[in-house]
This record gives structure tokens, sequence and C-alpha cells, in this order.
């Protein structure tokens, strides 16, 4: 199904965007889901608002391991056993891994109820809760189960940028960078330019709305992803490769994947379509600078190699990618072969 065009909510003042949001949204019972973090510190700056006086908390466990059908069948019992009907309403409180589960149980239960995405992690902010993409992780694999269908409302309030660490304002980092290089020039520069370490937060905020608008205008041009929207893809294949082989060993963060991934499609984009050396060195010296290294070796080549086979852009056995000609000159659909991936991999082990 094409997914409803979604609102976007940018707030400073978090109980009027609820409430108008609720208010739209006519419904019978109320959920909230949040995970055993954002139900400590999250939570609390929602039930103040007289909005939603009365419903039923849902809460799972804490980062992406619990991103799993275990935890997916949680929140439809909770939802049966609070009695919610098709004309129910959920709000997912919480980082991408909250509104990704979090909307695919809401698009599933009864065939589908409204639901409404809180992000209170940068990442989700500018990527998970954004553009309709909803699910879970399944056999080791990122996000292999899901549907596309919009929240009603994303309500974007950056102050919850204040309570983040350093390493999650980097993840959602790493997907702004992406952003900026799939846009324009100026873009790029700003985002390599800024002190992601020491940020200045009103700055954040702004570049987080650039952010989430370039998002946003790929994602109206192509829903469902059957063209343009793999763009969004850059730095994903083998970015999820690495999530998914971390998953084994020690997790990492999404963006820090999305950002080793970058290193390497970025090489890939300058042997195959000709992606400006300089800008690739630039924007690879950051990310070495920033997110640190990812430790593996040329004997886990094949295992990285077959989770690549599992992207969801592929078609049969080739694995494709979405590379850059220039910055904002997307090429999506572009066939690597294993020797120019090993080649990349190389790349980034020899450079890091």
């Amino acid at each position: 199904m094409e997914p409803r065009k979604q609102n976007i909510i940018f707030s400073t003042e978090l109980k009027s965007a609820l409430s108008q949001a609720v208010s739209s949204c006519h419904y019978d019972l109320l959920f909230i889901l949040t995970d055993e973090t954002t139900h400590r510190l999250c939570l609390p700056l929602l039930a103040s608002c007289s909005c939603i006086k009365d419903y039923h908390l849902i809460t799972i466990g804490a980062t992406d391991t619990y991103k799993n059908i275990e935890s997916l069948m949680h929140v439809w019992q909770e939802l049966q056993a609070g009695g919610a009907t098709r004309h129910s309403l959920l709000i997912n409180l919480g980082g991408g891994m909250v509104t990704d589960l979090g909307g695919f149980a809401a698009s599933t239960y009864k065939r589908g109820i409204q639901y409404i995405n809180i992000p209170t992690t940068l990442l989700s902010m500018v990527d998970a809760s954004v553009g309709g993409k909803t699910g879970i992780n399944f056999n080791g694999l990122k996000n292999e189960i899901g549907v596309f269908n919009n929240a009603r409302f994303v309500i974007i309030d950056t102050r919850f940028l204040k309570t983040m660490d350093q390493e999650n304002i980097l993840s959602g980092y790493a997907e702004m960078l992406k952003h900026g290089l799939i846009s324009n020039e100026r873009t790029w520069a700003k985002l390599l330019n800024f002190d992601i370490v020491h940020p200045n937060l009103q700055e954040l905020s702004r570049m987080v709305a650039e952010s989430v608008q370039v998002k946003e205008a790929v994602v109206e041009e192509d829903p469902t992803e059957k063209g343009i929207r793999k763009a969004l893809n850059l730095g994903h294949t083998i970015g999820h490769a690495f999530e998914s082989f971390a998953l084994q060993h020690t997790p990492i963060l999404h963006g820090y994947a999305v950002a080793y991934g970058l290193v390497c499609e970025l090489y890939l984009s300058s042997i195959k379509v000709g992606f400006p050396t300089d800008e690739m060195r630039s924007t690879v010296r950051f990310i070495h600078e920033h997110y640190g290294t990812f430790p593996f070796t040329c004997n886990d080549y094949p295992q990285l190699l077959e989770l690549m086979t599992h992207d969801k852009k592929n078609m049969g056995d080739a694995i494709n990618f979405t590379l850059l000609d220039k910055i904002g000159g997307i090429q999506i659909n572009q066939i690597a072969t294993r020797e120019e991936i090993c080649e990349a991999l190389d790349f980034y082990r020899e450079n890091q």
C-alpha cells in the first residue's frame, strides 16, 4: 500500500505539539510505547500533558538487540490485553528501535492502527522516525521484516538533544552527513566544518530541520523505494553488513555502521563513477577522526559479502549500491563485483 503523507511538527513546546497531534487523531484508547531508558528519562515529559491523561503503557528493552520478533509479539499482546481496536492510537516515544518496531506493531495490529512518533535521539529525528519505514531485525539481519507506513504525525523536539551523550549525537550525525552528500556541496561542507564535539545546539537544531527536509523531499517523490529513494541507502549496503556482523560480536550504533559504510562506498563511487578524490578524502578523514575504526580482517570478507547479499536493493545475486559521481550526483542501481567490494574493504582497513 502507498503510505499516507506524513505530518512533521518541529517543536520547542512538546505539550502544545502533542495536543495538536493527538486532537487530530480520533481514537478510542491510547497506548504509549517506550523502552526502559525512555520510560525513565522521557515519559515524565509526556505524563504532564493533559491531552493524554488516560493511557496504557507498554515498555520493551532498550538497545537494538531488542528490535526482534519477541519484542514485537510483546507489543501486540499488550495492545490486545489493553483492548485496543482498529480505532486506537499508539505513541512511540524513543529512538529508532522504538519508532521502527512500534510503527511495525501499529501497522500490523488488526491490519493497522494509527500511530505518532516522538523521536528522542538525533538518529531517530533525522532518519528512523521519518519516511514510513517500519520493521524489526530477523535471523541476524537488519530490518529484514517490515512495511512502509507513515506515522500520522512525527513530533521533532530538539530539546531532547540536551540529554544525549556524544556517542549517540555522532550516530545521528552520520545520517545527516549522508543527507549532505546526496544534496549539495554547501550542506556537505557545513556538516564537515561543524564542531560536533562541542555542538552549538541551536545551530544543530537548524541543521536537523534541513536534514529532515532532504529526506522528506526524497520520500515524497518515491514513498516505497522503487527509484530515487534508494539514494537514502548511501553507505548502508556495506554499513548494514558491518552492523549485522557486529551484532554477532560487539554491537555498534547504527550511525557508526553507516559512517564506516560511507568510507567504503565513497571509495566505490570514486573508482566506479568518478566521485572526486578530494571530497572523498575530506569525508573519510572526518569519519576516522570522529568515529574511530571498525575492527575486521580479510578473513571476515566472506561473511561480510554474504551479509551484503541480503540487502533489500539487490536483484538476484548481484550486490546493488547507491553511489555518487559528485556531491548531489546520485547514481542508483550500481552493481559492484566481489573484487571491487573487497578492494573497498581493503581501502577502509588501510586508511584506519
